[in-house]
Order: C-alpha cells, then structure tokens, then sequence
C-alpha cells in the first residue's frame, strides 16, 4: 500500500515552480497549499494509483494535489463503489478546478440512477459542492431528455455565489450551443439574475457552433 509520503515525494518530483504560481492565481484560494504539478501529469498517476483508494482515503489533505487525486481516482471506480464514496470526496471540492475536472466516466451508462445525488448536492448552501452538480449536468446530461432538469436546475440557483453563478451560465451557453431554440426560450423566461443571463450570453455567443445571425439575436437579448 502506498504512503502519504511517496505520493508527496512523487509530486514535489513533478513539481513546475512557474506553474504553481500561475494556476494558485488561477485559483483564487490563498488558503490552499499548491506544489505546481501539472493537471497531465496528475492525472497519469491517478491512473498509475486507481487501485490505492484505500490509503488515498486515509490522506491528508494538505495540498491541493492530494485533493484533485482523490476525487480522480474516485472517480475511476465502478458505479456503485463510486456513489459510495462520493459524499465524502464531494464535501473537500473548494476550488473551481478540482470541482471541474471531477467527472466519473461510469456515470454516462447510469444518468438517471446518478441524477439525485446531483439533486442533492444541488440544494447544498456550499459554492464548489452546488457547482459541481452544475458541472455534472454540463458534463452527462446536455440532451433532449434532461432540458427540464437543467432549467429547473438553473431556476433554483436564483442569485448565487460567483462560481455558481459562472457554472450555471456555462451550462445554459451549452445548451443555446446544441439545442438553441429551447435554450432561446429559457432566456425568454428572464429568470436567471442579470449576470447571470448576460454571462450565459456571452459564452454562448464565443461559441463557433453557433451561426452568426444566431449570435446577433442573443447579443439583443442581453439585459
């Protein structure tokens, strides 16, 4: 079983200075301690230590690193080993990188099982636990059959936190990018906050899925 102290040895052996002062501006966490590995190379010893969940489990969280492995390897278990840890793993989400990158691949074949722990974490009073259940639904559920999910999803937000606010504007520019008319509509509702209406705008129209004229008129409906 692997130690605490060769996973810190192996990424302090990884570790790029001029990163890590990059990304922990990136950040935005002057509280998290960030040794300055590379998201790649992070997640090739993920791969390397998928089966040392056990001693993963037990880990500090000291660094920033240590985290983001948890939830990536986490995240490689079969579906039900994975909702069994979820909550624990979910509940040291507190930066925006970790939470996007925390995506469980065994979930696409298990959407509608996995759907209420979305809804849990969806009415959680925590920033990063409610934007990951943003970005989950970005991630598995952007089609056809889950557009009320989603909308009823972003209603619930109301005027929220800035990375919740971010995330819920990422998804609706998401679906204005694969199902515009329906997206188009959900803005007609004018139910989101004003930033956040104007966020989802603005990504939608940086999309290069979406036509020209398409882009004009949601640049109209800007408030």
């Amino acid at each position: 079983m692997i130690t605490y102290e060769e996973v810190c040895a192996r990424l302090f052996a990884n570790a790029d200075a001029g990163y890590r002062d990059f990304h922990k501006k990136l950040l935005k966490n002057d509280r998290l301690n960030v040794i300055g590995v590379r998201i790649p190379a992070m997640r090739k010893l993920a791969k390397e230590w998928k089966a040392e969940w056990t001693a993963f489990s037990a880990f500090s969280d000291e660094y920033y690193e240590v985290t983001f492995l948890k939830c990536t390897i986490v995240s490689m278990l079969p579906f039900e080993a994975y909702c069994k840890e979820l909550d624990g793993v979910v509940s040291l989400l507190d930066n925006w990188a970790t939470c996007d990158c925390f995506h469980a691949p065994c979930v696409r074949k298990r959407k509608d099982e996995y759907l209420p722990y979305l809804e849990k974490y969806l009415a959680d009073g925590r920033e990063f636990v409610k934007r990951f259940a943003l970005v989950g639904l970005l991630h598995d559920y952007v089609e056809e059959k889950y557009l009320p999910v989603i909308f009823d999803a972003v209603r619930r937000c109301g005027e929220a936190p800035y990375y919740v606010m971010m995330a819920a504007a990422w998804l609706i520019a998401e679906v204005l990018a694969k199902y515009y008319a329906a997206g188009v509509e959900f803005l007609r509702e004018k139910c989101m906050p004003a930033q956040m209406h104007n966020k989802a705008i603005q990504k939608a129209r940086e999309s290069f899925r979406l036509t020209s004229a398409e882009k004009e008129a949601l640049k109209r409906m800007k408030r």
